[in-house]
């Protein structure tokens, strides 16, 4: 017996050491953290259980057989997040540059499908040189079945991908098909090609960092949806992301108690809105006021800046928020931006989180790079994902909501619970003045006659009464009486019940 738990121990002291001191120092060296010590801090104390510490691969060729390391390169288990039940696998750089072997993915596939059976969260902590090469089609074989995972837990469980190193070729499909990928600035890349790859076919001369770096993918690309400086900073930031989301899509998002009391007015609101139409303001100043404790976990910030996304609270509960940003492009719907919202909605709508969304635009961005780059199916995403969304839906229209733009929004047309305007708000086809040019085109010369048809339309349709009228707008509210009036709506609603027709699945215009 005693001999037996020696060997144990042993085994365990094996594992732990990972790769050996030498490359664990080079691990630090470089500014990262191993892949055990990123799971003592994401994970609340002791609360982690390991899963297939003593695994080992099964290659024999290239002279495998004589290197192998407990747990090849993955640790693998499940823990506590704030007394909350998470499933995590961190990929360990020091074991052959943690690529990924058949046992090495067998061990991901394990603790997914617990997790798919349980209801939890997955969390990914990638940092991986690629498939291990000495066991080709094996490795592959490997990766498919990871993605395999990533498409059934889809919808059911949140999937959630921290880059903390390399993810190149395949490797990058797994994180690409979870619910959100953040990023760690100066030590993780993404790309499907690498940029010896790149020089050789299309002869272009690029840097990892400028051709999958956390600022090219946060920023250009849209792949990644925030970055951070360094891991703690990436680790800590997670838990307090994993704090917003449920465990499953049969679990409620979590509640958390808050002394801001829903009543609360912000009288400065009723003057956030400039007396010029044409002028900016900033749309963040609004989602911070009306949420609890200005709490408000921004997603992309720095992609596609003209529509916000991201997580707050009111009342404690969870509400994903979509919004205009008139500080860029006025608040034009564009490629990007539907994209962008469009992908956040559907994950609201998987999980039973109600949207709120805050309105001011104008339209889609014209031009012949948007209509050639398919605008019309961006745009529709946007547009079905509102559509499709059965979970409460509260929208409040601030200033412009003209054209189609205007439906696309969360408008009652597109089954919006709770639709309120602010008393600047304009419903309309489009503004006033190319509404004028166009009705009374080539019959108006006076500039003063203009003016005067372009003010009658402004008084008739620039304003949120029409729509009251016909019920499109449940009420005009004070600005300053919008956090009241959400925490209302959203307590009403709090019991929704909606079906869609039943189908297999649907068809997004993708």
């Amino acid at each position: 017996m005693q001999h037996i738990i020696r060997q144990l121990e042993e085994m365990r002291d094996r594992a732990r050491a990972g790769g050996g001191e030498r490359r664990v120092k080079t691990q630090h060296d470089k500014g990262k953290l191993t892949a055990r010590e990123r799971i003592q801090l994401f994970l609340d104390p002791d609360s982690f259980e390991e899963w297939d510490m003593f695994v080992e691969h099964r290659c024999n060729d290239f002279g495998m057989e004589a290197q192998k390391v407990p747990g090849d390169g993955v640790v693998t288990g499940y823990g506590t997040v704030n007394g909350r039940l998470v499933f995590v696998f961190s990929q360990d750089f020091t074991v052959f540059g943690g690529s990924l072997s058949e046992a090495h993915a067998e061990k991901i596939c394990k603790i997914m499908d617990q997790a798919i059976k349980v209801g939890a969260p997955v969390i990914g902590l990638n940092d991986s040189g690629g498939a291990r090469i000495q066991e080709g089609v094996a490795s592959l074989a490997g990766y498919a079945e990871v993605f395999q995972r990533n498409v059934l837990a889809s919808g059911v469980v949140p999937q959630v991908s921290l880059i903390m190193g390399p993810c190149a070729g395949g490797a990058v499909y797994s994180p690409a098909m979870t619910d959100f990928i953040f990023m760690v600035e100066d030590s993780s890349y993404m790309f499907v090609t690498g940029p010896d790859v790149v020089k050789t076919v299309t002869h272009e001369t690029v840097t990892q960092e400028e051709l999958g770096g956390a600022v090219t993918h946060t920023t250009r690309s849209g792949v990644a949806d925030l970055a951070f400086p360094n891991d703690v900073e990436a680790l800590l930031q997670l838990r307090r992301f994993i704090d917003f989301l449920p465990t499953s899509n049969r679990a409620k998002p979590p509640v958390r108690p808050t002394a801001d009391s829903p009543d609360r007015e912000e009288a400065s609101l009723d003057t956030l809105i400039p007396a010029n139409p044409n002028k900016p303001y900033d749309m963040k100043e609004l989602i911070q006021k009306v949420v609890d404790e200005g709490d408000f976990f921004e997603l992309q910030p720095n992609y596609a800046r003209n529509i916000i996304t991201g997580f707050a609270r009111i009342e404690g509960s969870t509400i994903g928020i979509v919004a205009n940003q008139p500080m860029v492009l006025a608040g034009c719907l564009d490629i990007d931006s539907s994209r962008k919202a469009a992908r956040f909605v559907r994950f609201c709508d998987c999980f039973e989180i109600p949207i709120v969304t805050f309105v001011d635009v104008p339209g889609f961005l014209p031009g012949t790079a948007q209509e050639y780059g398919a605008i019309i199916k961006h745009g529709a995403k946007l547009l079905y994902a509102f559509a499709e969304a059965t979970v409460p839906k509260v929208t409040v229209i601030t200033r412009k909501a003209y054209g189609g733009a205007y439906d696309v929004m969360a408008s009652k047309h597109l089954r919006g619970d709770v639709n309120f305007a602010w008393p600047t708000a304009e419903i309309a086809v489009m503004g006033p003045k190319g509404a004028v040019e166009i009705i009374f085109r080539g019959d108006l010369k006076d500039p003063k006659a203009i003016e005067a048809r372009t003010e009658e339309y402004r008084q008739k349709f620039a304003n949120p009464f029409v729509a009251g009228h016909r019920g499109f707008i449940d009420d005009v509210i004070m600005p300053r009486a919008t956090r009241r009036r959400l925490a209302r709506s959203l307590a009403m609603l709090r019991d929704k019940k909606l079906e869609n027709p039943w189908k297999k699945h649907d068809n997004i215009p993708l």
